[in-house]
């Protein structure tokens, strides 16, 4: 690419995030007529949740959005695309395969999902070794686990849905380990009732293998991953096996949000921080709004509801607003239900060792922190966070440990080109 000047674009409405919360927040927008503009970096709409690729199978109310954004004339989709840094009041610089240019727009929806939190434990950096969530994108995206036996460990519904879409590539799943204890996995299947979709939903994932009351100890092995050691309701039990995938649930995207100065709340009970909104999903900041698992995670169904109110409060719409009002109210209410029954215990917080690491991009083990005051201690004295992930794995590892926050992102908020940055120095004046 050349370092030419960077190029400026405007829209009415730009919307980041091309999952559930930001096409129903474009669809939402659209019969107002305004120029919208959504963004995204996976290759095609969908989000975590409905990621397209050579393994995966949409689900049709995914095709229907898609298709329906599709028909709209006045709504730009730009995939493979990354927000790199807020380059004026305003404005993006983005930034994708073959071009780099500023976005600039009246009014914001941020629908930037969430990421899996990873926490530490010892082997937890061997191949073979990776995120819940993780493992179903690399098995969409084709990655072959045919005849592997896997292990899938660590809290929430997203266990299941791993397993399953593990086992419907060939793999064999050996154990399911539920962290949370039998009484609040049975709670929260009893109380499925007010939302039978997810009922349903939770009797087409049921796997004979889930173990509740079981986490993960240990990943061992010498140059890959050979074997598990779970605790198994006190019980410690080894299995052999070629992969294991460990989540400790989701974490809110918000590094975008609080670049631009977007305040935070808790949401949830465990001190999660997530973009704060109001009824209307507006941020804190003036024509910026929120949606989505940005706000906290909950579902798709969730998002759908936020991502719709959003829309339509962003182009002035409040009454078209007001009538998702309930149906969201509906879906936080399970958001609330299944964060009290899959928190993660205190078994999951002593998983560590002294010698584990827990900022693998610069081997800083457990020990080096124990005596670090806060986040910018642990970054300036011992490196944590200054890799390439920045932070994004460690950080959430050291919140959930320590209880540190860590300082909002600066930029730029991915990797760029230095062509990028050498056009936007040498771009035209407004």
């Amino acid at each position: 690419m050349s370092t030419d000047a960077i190029g400026l674009e405007h829209c009415d409405l730009l919307i980041v995030g091309a999952g559930p919360a930001g096409m129903a927040a474009a669809l939402a927008a659209a019969p107002s007529g305004a120029s919208i503009v959504v963004i995204d970096d996976n290759p095609a709409p969908g989000g975590q949740i409905w990621r397209d690729g050579p393994g995966a199978s949409l689900p049709p109310a995914a095709r229907r959005l898609r298709e329906a954004l599709a028909a709209r004339a006045n709504v730009r989709m730009h995939s493979g695309t990354r927000v790199v840094a807020a380059s004026a009041p305003r404005e993006l610089l983005l930034e994708e395969a073959e071009r780099a240019w500023r976005l600039r727009w009246g009014r914001l929806v941020l629908c930037t999902g969430a990421r899996e939190r990873l926490l530490p434990f010892p082997g937890w950096a061997l191949p073979g070794v990776t995120g819940a969530g993780g493992l179903q994108a690399l098995i969409k995206a084709g990655l072959p686990v045919a005849g592997e036996r896997i292990v899938v460990a660590g809290t929430g519904p997203l266990l299941l849905a791993a397993a399953a879409t593990a086992r419907q590539a060939g793999a064999k799943v050996l154990c399911i380990a539920e962290q949370a204890a039998f009484g609040a996995v049975a709670g929260f299947a009893l109380g499925l009732a007010r939302w039978p979709g997810k009922a349903v939903q939770a009797l087409t994932l049921a796997d004979a293998a889930y173990r509740t009351g079981s986490h993960v100890v240990e990943a061992l092995g010498t140059t890959q991953l050979e074997s598990v050691r779970l605790n198994q309701g006190g019980r410690l039990q080894e299995m052999a096996c070629e992969r294991l995938a460990c989540g400790f649930g989701l974490v809110p995207n918000t590094q975008l949000g609080q670049m631009l100065g977007c305040a935070l709340a808790p949401f949830g009970d465990s001190g999660t921080l997530a973009l704060a909104v109001d009824a209307r999903q507006a941020t804190s900041l003036d024509d910026v709004y929120a949606a989505g698992e940005c706000t906290g995670f909950g579902g798709s169904e969730r998002a759908l509801a936020q991502g719709a109110i959003a829309g339509h409060a962003a182009v002035g719409d409040d009454k078209a607003a007001r009538l998702q009002y309930a149906e969201r109210a509906r879906w936080n209410a399970f958001a609330t239900r299944l964060h009290r029954s899959f928190a993660p215990g205190p078994a999951i917080r002593a998983l560590a060792r002294p010698d584990t690491l827990v900022c693998r991009c610069e081997d800083v083990p457990l020990a080096a922190l124990a005596g670090c005051g806060g986040w910018t201690d642990a970054k300036l004295h011992q490196r944590c966070g200054m890799g390439p992930c920045q932070g994004r794995v460690c950080g959430d590892a050291a919140q959930f440990l320590f209880g540190w926050t860590p300082p909002a992102p600066r930029p730029p908020l991915s990797p760029v080109r230095i062509a990028t940055l050498a056009g936007l120095g040498a771009r035209d004046p407004d």
